[in-house]
């Protein structure tokens, strides 16, 4: 059976009431690890007792995306593994569409719905071709993994708190010759940026920006150098200043504060620092 050969990860934080639905999505008899970036032990209790096909590991403190899915993705002794956002719900087609396209390509790597965003909703409706396509990566709430396949390149880089992680690790399959594929069959509902309560919304938007300039630096950085990657961000970092005292000059703090945190995160990458800040919740 199918079942027997996928591990699902769901990487939560505060996530309580969003993961209801995306568990409830999901056939029972798929074994399910939520890795919860807290210590959260009511979080844990409510969620086992409700999903008996559920085993929800506490991390003890917000680790971030990759580092927590690494902590699943080495409990898995599947054939394959699904890693998945909080806010991610899966159609009833889904699983089984997975599997019927592992075995029409069964070298791939990296599986992921051909819808990533909103637009592509409209390109895949005026697709004749259903195929799955070859692409260089795809986002991270969605991820069907072939785990042979990573045997020699390893997981996520835990040096990313947030932001760039995927992308990394595609560049790193592609660099040995692995393939990553977009599945038009596969259909996965994705409210991004919704993984969370509503009343963390504020330090939760504080925190992406920080994080997303922290992150575009690093990554260039770590395949282009360091001289290459300044010039890259540096449009970013100029911009950031800017409105920081265009804002403050027009006692607008919200927008300020967004991006001061842009600022921040940029100039802490540039000086080298590891991705340190975390959202005040």
């Amino acid at each position: 059976m199918n079942y027997k050969n996928l591990t699902i990860i769901v990487t939560s934080f505060k996530s309580e009431q969003k993961i209801r639905m995306c568990l409830k999505s999901i056939d029972i008899n798929y074994k399910i690890l939520v890795i919860e970036n807290s210590n959260d032990q009511n979080f844990k209790q409510n969620i086992q007792k409700e999903f008996s096909n559920v085993e929800c590991i506490l991390t003890g403190g917000n680790l971030g995306y990759g580092r927590a899915n690494n902590i699943g993705l080495k409990k898995v002794t599947t054939k394959y593994a699904l890693i998945l956002n909080p806010d991610a719900i899966l159609h009833e087609s889904t699983l089984e569409n997975f599997f019927k396209t592992s075995e029409q390509i069964p070298d791939f790597a990296v599986m992921a719905p051909y819808v990533q965003e909103e637009k592509d909703k409209k390109e895949l409706s005026n697709l004749k071709d259903l195929s799955p396509v070859s692409v260089i990566n795809v986002k991270g709430f969605a991820m069907f993994l072939n785990l042979s396949k990573f045997k020699n390149v390893g997981f996520f880089d835990e040096n990313f708190f947030f932001y760039f992680e995927e992308i990394d690790l595609c560049r790193r399959l592609r660099n040995k010759g692995e393939k990553i594929y977009l599945v038009p069959s596969i259909k996965i509902d994705h409210r991004g940026g919704e993984s969370h309560e509503k009343s963390i919304n504020k330090e939760m938007e504080l925190s992406r920006n920080w994080h997303w300039m922290w992150s575009t630096f690093n990554y260039h950085k770590k395949y282009k150098g360091f001289f290459i990657s300044f010039l890259i961000v540096l449009p970013k970092l100029s911009s950031a200043f800017i409105k920081v005292f265009i804002f403050s000059l027009l006692f607008k703090k919200e927008k300020k504060e967004i991006y001061y945190y842009r600022l921040s995160g940029l100039i802490n990458a540039i000086l080298g620092k590891s991705s340190w800040y975390r959202p005040k919740v």
